[in-house]
């Protein structure tokens, strides 16, 4: 399904027009789920980050098992080529990505070596600097390193996440707020989460139920050197209730304010356009 308008695929050497067909229905990756993918952007001209990017899909491949087949110098450049087709007005949503093809011996266990690998870029806008999210409480949780692999940006760790939102969304909510197995906060259903707490910003510490971001470790980098103090330790829901501000860090939006979490309302997005404006600005100098 397309998210977005202005497809191009890379996919078997060259750029292809359009969402083009990449998978059989016999590929591993369709019917074990054995699929990763990472998300970059591009934005006001900008690719920010896109080599981490690159660099985390290998690993999330390695991490199902599938056989990384792209050097990740070779993949940004790849990138690079198919954004030549958009303007920097235009706002692109970048997703490199492999799927096992054949089974083992089994069928269950990926082929070593057997890999698929595309690239889709969608034409997807930002949302406005203005846009505010709910959150709500869940009650499907974040799985752990030994039940999932929550160390790749995998597609068979999507269902969960969708199971969450859906709830949300059945509740009237934008987003939900996700526990780790142990009943504390993790992260959204979508995106990293920070708390805002008396001038100094909390963000759950990572224990291997969720990933922590690219996005999000770049917003800790800024704030901490624009002289805020960054906390990443054990939060509860009774922080985010208590904050006063809450903001989720994630690719797609790079930052969004929470203006609601159940009955709980914020008052405040002081820390949440200084986040979104270091942002852009460590962007423009990153190049």
């Amino acid at each position: 399904m397309a998210f977005g308008k202005n497809i191009r695929t890379f996919f078997e050497g060259r750029w292809h027009e359009g969402d083009l067909p990449v998978m059989r229905a016999a590929d591993h990756g369709i019917w074990q789920g054995s699929s990763v993918f990472d998300g970059a952007r591009y934005a006001r001209g900008l690719v920010p980050d896109l080599a981490l990017h690159c660099r985390r899909v290998n690993d999330s491949a390695r991490a199902l098992m599938i056989t990384p087949t792209m050097d990740a110098g070779e993949m940004e450049a790849i990138i690079r080529d198919g954004l030549r087709a958009y303007t920097p007005d235009q706002a692109v949503y970048i997703r490199p990505m492999y799927w096992a093809i054949d089974g083992g011996d089994l069928g269950v266990n990926p082929k070593e070596g057997s890999t698929g690998f595309a690239i889709c870029l969608e034409e997807i806008a930002l949302p406005p600097d203005e846009f505010q999210t709910t959150v709500t409480r869940t009650r499907f949780r974040r799985p752990v390193l030994e039940d999932s692999v929550c160390n790749a940006k995998a597609g068979c760790l999507y269902p969960n996440n969708a199971r969450m939102l859906v709830e949300a969304r059945n509740k009237g909510f934008g987003n939900a707020l996700v526990a780790d197995a142990m009943g504390n906060l993790a992260e959204s259903a979508t995106a990293n989460v920070f708390l805002v707490k008396d001038g100094v910003v909390f963000t759950p510490i990572p224990n291997g139920t969720f990933l922590a971001g690219i996005t999000r470790s770049r917003h800790i980098a800024n704030l901490r050197a624009d002289g805020v103090t960054v906390v990443e330790t054990v939060l509860t829901f009774d922080d985010a209730h208590a904050a006063d501000e809450v903001f989720l860090s994630g690719n797609f939006a790079k930052v969004t304010s929470v203006r609601a979490f159940d009955g709980t309302q914020y008052r405040s997005r002081q820390m949440t356009e200084r986040v979104r404006k270091l942002y852009w600005d460590w962007a423009a100098q990153a190049g």
